[in-house]
């Protein structure tokens, strides 16, 4: 997480929307006290009675994939649009390079998703994505051949991360002044963080 106060997001609505728009999340943690790094398609769940969860599903190769059965802590890292920001860009010419960049983190701790519950990960989050391609005909693992699906689930394996800490960084030139803020947007021109930025501004 960025330090800087002024970039916090903590806004869950705004937090699970972002997942939503990203849900391919950098998982990191060190089981065995070596970090380790693995790459996750996730899907955000709400529990009950309350609490949020992040199911995803890794490769049996996967470093991590031996840990999931005894559990363990991670972080997930969700990161969305990001830009490099020139000081040429600012109306102030004593600035210096910037990023401005959206990230969600998820931490908590990892436990194991049964079968059902893997099924159930795949199915949702495949319909999730598929539902963005519309009016394309969404792909259903009806069409596979019989068999062919069960086989393929033996090569990975589910992961629940229990959402503990639910926290982002929206780092948008919120600390800059409007004539700053104007001119690294119309810089950006139509890069996707600049819709971000512009929603970003406080109202006057």
């Amino acid at each position: 997480m960025h330090p800087a106060p002024a970039f916090l997001e903590t806004d869950e609505a705004r937090l699970i929307a972002h997942l939503a728009r990203h849900p391919f999340v950098t998982l990191t943690a060190a089981p065995d006290g070596r970090p380790r790094v693995a790459h996750a398609p996730a899907i955000l769940r709400r529990l009950e009675p309350g609490g949020l969860a992040l199911d995803f599903h890794l490769s049996r190769g996967n470093s991590l994939a031996p840990f999931i059965a005894g559990g363990f802590r991670a972080v997930a890292v969700s990161l969305g649009p990001d830009a490099y920001v020139s000081p040429d860009w600012y109306e102030d010419k004593g600035s210096v390079p910037s990023w401005n960049y959206v990230t969600a983190e998820v931490e908590g701790p990892v436990t194991a998703l049964d079968d059902a519950g893997l099924i159930a990960q795949v199915d949702d989050l495949t319909a999730q994505e598929e539902a963005r391609l519309l009016p394309k005909p969404p792909w259903l693992r009806a069409k596979m051949a019989p068999g062919k699906f069960e086989r393929l689930l033996r090569s990975i394996l589910g992961g629940r991360l229990t959402v503990e800490r639910f926290e982002g960084t929206w780092k948008l030139s919120q600390n800059k002044t409007d004539a700053d803020r104007e001119g690294v947007i119309a810089a950006l021109g139509d890069a996707p963080i600049v819709p971000l930025m512009r929603a970003a501004i406080p109202p006057r």
